[in-house]
């Protein structure tokens, strides 16, 4: 028998509505599994989806501005996160086994994973020795990356996200689609009926249907901090690790990471190995171009240090504190000779707010962890050019996304470098280079020979002359159904190139500028001499 709630003047019948949801999370997993193309199509006839994320962008672009009102002031930070970002990937390895040895020393259980499998296996190890059933979760891209979530679910271990953005894309069995803001792809009225069909209180109620946004907040807020008083442990990531204290830094708006971190006995921290600075002194500018570029806060709500485990005669504080190393592809970036600067990322998001392509596509058309312009950077280099090479099309090369970067990642340099990595010969002599995982995996025999054809008739004049002859005389044959068959992977998306009737050297040798060109010459020639 179906449940009718009522909500103002609105029934809603439970039954359809976790039916109508079960669809939407199978046609969104199905349409994870599809191609990058097909994704982004799909998301630009979305209108709804469209104006969300375009709302989103301008709103968040809008309140960065307002906090940077001095462009001088604002190079000059920039130019020292720069500085800081480089120096700590400069200084790398020696930074790492001292962050280890000054942890160690604080209490903190230090552990180094190679590859997102490792780094699950050792977090499940840990739980296991303890006998953690439940685990409550801060926002953290790191476990997203190595999609710790289903590793521990499929071992029965329920592992909650407490961030309110990854709450509700949990709840929706959907994945974030913006590393900032999880759930900016959903609109209120989505959020209430997800929070209706699917939200529990403790005592197993249906969470009541309302649109009002605090009373949403509200009805989360109270189920997640019933999780935080019965959870086994704590899983967050860290934005910063001091080397020189032994520090976790994390940074939070929400509480949410600091329950995480403090109300279970057991603490693990997870994190990349990029994330580490060398002293306190460097945290506030990191901070500053943090928080103004993420969301357009001068400062965010709470700013988290983690120095250890609870000491005899404290009260707050877990009993066992553990930090997972992460590399996964990492130590492959920082080896590279011109992708290492993938590395200084802070993880703000500023590049996905200032790119058009993201503002119409949104996050999960790209089908990774990490969507927009260092999405198109980090994956590929993680994940591989032959898995998502294909994303690397989504930039229009204006920009926008390397003037917002706050540590000045040269982000527009780094795609066209992927971009050729992508296509380039496999067989290559790989001796004094770092290769991308992939390389040359989105090469094909028809477009390599095209392009060296291309090279070919612009380096020899006869050649060219023969080549726009041809294709100004037989510019009809364009219209034909072979030539689109054969230009259809262009004309897709774009016009059908149509030659014109006369060539521009035609053009301009009847219109005589050519010989008055070559007249010119000729007398600068004779006044030279």
């Amino acid at each position: 028998m179906s449940q009718k709630i009522a909500s103002d003047s609105m029934h809603i019948n439970i039954e359809q509505l976790q039916q109508e949801l079960n669809v939407e999370q199978r046609e969104f997993n199905e349409l994870q599994q599809r191609h990058f193309k097909v994704r982004a199509k799909m998301a630009l006839e979305n209108e709804a989806l469209r104006k969300s994320f375009r709302g989103a962008s301008d709103f968040l672009m809008g309140k960065r501005k307002a906090v940077f009102p001095d462009e001088g002031a604002l190079s000059a930070l920039r130019d020292r996160g720069e500085a800081i970002r480089q120096h700590s990937l400069a200084n790398l390895p020696e930074l790492l086994e001292r962050l280890e040895k000054n942890l160690t020393a604080n209490g903190v259980q230090v552990h180094w994973a190679e590859t997102a499998d490792e780094a699950c296996t050792i977090i499940h190890d840990i739980l296991t020795a303890n006998n953690a059933r439940t685990v409550v979760k801060g926002k953290s891209m790191v476990t997203e990356e190595i999609e710790l979530n289903h590793f521990l679910e499929a071992r029965g271990i329920e592992c909650l996200e407490s961030d309110m953005g990854e709450y509700l894309v949990q709840l929706a069995g959907e994945t974030p689609s913006h590393i900032i803001m999880p759930a900016i792809h959903k609109n209120k009225a989505q959020i209430a009926r997800l929070m209706h069909a699917r939200a529990q209180t403790s005592d197993g109620s249906q969470v009541p249907y309302t649109e009002d946004v605090d009373e949403l907040i509200g009805n989360a807020r109270a189920i997640l901090r019933d999780k935080f008083m019965r959870a086994d442990a704590g899983i967050s990531g860290v934005n910063m690790a001091v080397a020189n204290t032994g520090t976790l830094c994390l940074v939070e708006n929400e509480g949410n990471g600091r329950m995480t971190t403090t109300m279970p006995k057991l603490h693990i921290a997870v994190t990349g190995i990029e994330k580490v600075v060398e002293d306190f002194s460097h945290v506030p500018e990191l901070l500053t171009l943090l928080t103004r570029s993420a969301t357009g806060q001068k400062i965010s709500t709470y700013f988290n240090m983690i120095s250890g485990p609870k000491k005899a005669g404290e009260l707050d504080g877990p009993e066992q504190v553990h930090l997972v190393l992460v590399d996964n592809g990492r130590s492959r970036i920082f080896s590279h000779p011109t992708l290492k600067p993938t590395l200084q990322c802070i993880r703000c998001g500023a590049c996905m707010n200032h790119c058009p392509v993201y503002a119409r596509v949104g996050g999960h058309a790209y089908g990774s962890t990490y969507p927009g312009p260092i999405g198109q950077v980090v994956t590929p280099q993680i994940a591989g050019l032959e898995k998502h090479g294909d994303m690397l099309s989504a930039c229009s090369l204006n920009g926008a996304c390397g003037e917002a970067c706050p540590v000045r990642i040269p982000l527009p340099e780094l795609i066209r470098e992927l971009r050729a990595e992508a296509v380039s010969p496999q067989f290559t002599d790989a001796t004094a280079v770092q290769e991308v995982m992939g390389r040359g995996a989105k090469r094909t025999l028809g477009e390599s020979l095209i392009w060296r054809g291309w090279a070919l008739t612009h380096r020899f004049a006869p050649l060219y002359r023969i080549m726009t002859t041809a294709m100004t005389r037989g510019r009809g044959l364009f219209r034909s159904k072979a030539a689109a068959a054969l230009l259809s992977p262009w004309t897709d998306s774009r016009s059908t190139p149509q030659p014109a009737r006369r060539s521009l050297h035609e053009l301009a040798k009847a219109r005589g500028v050519a010989g008055q060109y070559q007249n010119n010459t000729a007398d600068k020639r004779g006044d030279n001499a």
